[in-house]
């Protein structure tokens, strides 16, 4: 065979083929066929969700369980106030067993006793057995 140099010079010039019966592929279509191909659809999301870090519910002791229940007392007495609370509460995972803590902050419309929630003035419900901690300055005559 001949150098390394002489290889390919025979086609090396040649235009590029162009198909008379089929349209030029668009440059993100080409793309499209180096991506990775994924064999189980779906296997990547159901592994970060299986991964995904979940807390388990404190459960309160009755001396916390007392001061909440009068911490909902004083809220519901003076709820015309319009005091703003914090309010942190265990909020259930919908797509497994747990859940995280969240604290949110607004003011009390209502305290709905046979509901069990607590309703904000902006909608939101919290269900009072998940309540673990509420905050407000209404409190600090209190305790």
């Amino acid at each position: 065979m001949g150098n390394d140099e002489d290889n390919y010079q025979d086609i090396i010039n040649l235009p590029r083929h162009v198909s008379k019966t089929r349209p030029k592929m668009e440059i993100s279509d080409r793309a499209a066929q180096f991506a990775p191909f994924s064999a189980l659809t779906g296997y990547e999301s159901a592994i970060n969700e299986t991964a995904r870090y979940t807390d388990t519910k404190i459960i309160i002791d009755e001396e916390t369980q007392n001061i909440l229940n009068k911490k909902q007392r004083i809220l519901k007495e003076r709820i015309s106030e319009g005091f703003e609370v914090s309010i942190t509460y265990f909020k259930k995972d919908e797509k497994k067993d747990g859940g995280m803590y969240v604290k949110i902050s607004g003011t009390v419309k209502k305290i709905d006793e046979y509901k069990k929630i607590i309703l904000l003035t902006d909608g939101r419900k919290i269900p009072i057995e998940d309540i673990f901690e509420i905050e407000s300055d209404l409190f600090n005559k209190y305790f």
